[in-house]
């Protein structure tokens, strides 16, 4: 009888010998999973990072660049285009004016009415519908057949008082924000695409005339008075308002920087140089590369994969189409690698884009003790549940590090370009001069932490002396009503 004891005894202390074991095994393997994932997410911060000292070298070569394409065509990764705009609005235009604002995957008609000297905006409304995928990479009759047709019923729908003066056309402002090589103020050839638009058959054809033929098919008769981009719509759009505006930024599904030229400063302009010695650029900055720019195996694997490798170099770093798709790319690391979310990798993780910079935003934004607005994102966007908060505080800072890279990446090209134009100290000894940076697009619009990064580090880049004299205005659709306002100050009928 003792023997059975003694024998049941050895084998139950087996038995929690075997348990414990297993414990212990599981706890190594969960403790070694998550030491090999923070390992990820430090080497990450390490790559991401950007001191000042890095980011005043990336606003030196911006500059540099800047100088390298207004020198000559082809001289910079820059484009540097000549925008042919060298009235900005003054404040006394007068009359209905209509846009169209292709900027990325969201297409506006805007109909814009002003009031003349002190006048203002009288009144403003827009129409906005998305461009379907299979028109970003289809045909170009097709997408500027799709334009056509909502100018057409915009119209079509409007009431009797917006209908021009007979003899008159309706005018009209195209705000096209891709890079184009413009001729005139109303006429430009399609360098290349971005944004994740590709048809091929518009590059090197002339925009307006290509509009213009699909209003033709589509009934519309309306005369195109200016074309222009985003950027340059925004900072007309801003110094309606504002005089001290002189540089205009895009941050949004792609990023573009224009700004306010001395002509003299252009050694490839030729003609007559403006009555207003000034010119308008269209920088095409998304294109900008360095080799200060702090590069990771993340970007290099999203810029192999995309539809235009090798370019866009600084648009993949800190614009919304990109920051969700890296964030992606890291978690499927650390789920492949360190079974960040379980033995099994989620199948939704592995599509690419499947995680967009607005959800990014929202993880980021969460401010719930249990970050509860994370495991929402997590289960909705990538079917991942019950997630615990250690690993959603992770994919939080994950969001931190990526947004902040991108953030004080964009703050030092915007001292680049102070840096270009004088401004980025006082000259001559005399007061700072107020700049006012005219600011457009979702990302800088809504994503809270990355707006209020980008402001703070151009402030500490500038230095405290300085920094109170730069200013930054949100012009929320301020690129497609610039648009209008360039129409009415170059309009056909103006004396």
């Amino acid at each position: 009888m003792r023997k059975a004891v003694v024998g049941a005894a050895v084998v139950g202390a087996a038995a929690v010998c075997a348990v414990a074991a297993l414990i212990v095994k599981h706890r190594m393997r969960s403790y070694s999973r998550w030491a090999r994932a923070m390992a990820i997410v430090r080497e990450l911060e390490e790559k991401c990072a950007t001191p000042d000292s890095k980011l005043k070298q990336v606003a030196d070569a911006m500059t540099v660049e800047m100088h390298a394409g207004l020198a000559s065509e082809g001289g910079s990764k820059l484009k540097m285009l000549i925008s042919y705009v060298d009235n900005l609005p003054t404040g006394e235009e007068e009359g209905v004016y209509y846009a169209l604002d292709l900027g990325g995957t969201n297409f506006r008609v805007l109909r814009v009415q002003l009031g003349g000297k002190n006048g203002g905006i009288l009144n403003q409304e827009f129409m906005e519908a998305t461009i379907p995928p299979e028109m970003m990479v289809g045909e170009a009759d097709a997408l500027f057949d799709y334009i056509a047709s909502k100018l057409a019923k915009f119209i079509n729908d409007e009431e009797q008082k917006f209908n021009p003066t007979p003899g008159k056309k309706r005018e009209l402002g195209f705000t096209f924000s891709f890079p184009v090589m413009q001729t005139s103020i109303n006429s430009g050839t399609l360098i290349r695409w971005t944004k994740g638009f590709s048809i091929d058959s518009m590059v090197g054809k002339d925009v307006v005339a290509e509009l213009s033929k699909a209003m033709h098919r589509q009934g519309v008769d309306v005369h195109v008075s200016a074309l222009v981009n985003d950027t340059i719509g925004t900072l007309a759009g801003g110094k309606f308002t504002d005089n001290n505006v002189a540089i205009a930024v895009i941050m949004g599904t792609g990023t573009n920087a224009a700004y306010i030229e001395r002509a003299q400063s252009i050694p490839k302009w030729h003609g007559p140089l403006p009555k207003s010695g000034e010119m308008v650029i269209n920088m095409e900055w998304g294109n900008f590369k360095s080799s200060h720019l702090p590069l990771t195996e993340y970007d290099h694997d999203l810029d192999a994969e995309s539809l235009n490798p090798g370019e866009q170099v600084f648009e993949k770093l800190t614009s919304g189409m990109y920051l969700g798709e890296i964030l992606r790319k890291v978690l499927l690391r650390m789920a492949e690698e360190a079974a960040f979310f379980g033995d099994e990798v989620p199948a939704k993780l592995k599509v690419p884009f499947v995680l967009r910079t607005p959800e990014m935003a929202a993880m980021h934004h969460d401010t719930t003790p249990d970050l509860r607005v994370v495991s929402s994102q997590l289960k909705e966007i990538l079917e991942v549940s019950n997630t615990s908060l250690k690993l959603r505080r992770v994919v939080v800072e994950l969001c931190n590090i990526i947004a902040t890279r991108g953030a004080r990446l964009a703050a030092a090209g915007m001292l680049g370009v102070l840096k270009k134009m004088g401004r980025d100290t006082a000259t001559g000894g005399g007061s700072p001069e107020r700049t006012v940076l005219a600011m457009d697009g979702g990302l800088y619009e809504h994503y809270a932490e990355y707006r209020k990064c980008l402001e703070n580090t151009l402030s500490e880049l500038l230095g405290e002396d300085y920094a109170t004299n730069i200013g930054f205005k949100l012009s929320a659709d301020g690129s497609g009503i610039g648009a209008a306002l360039l129409a009415a100050s170059h309009s056909i009928y103006k004396s």
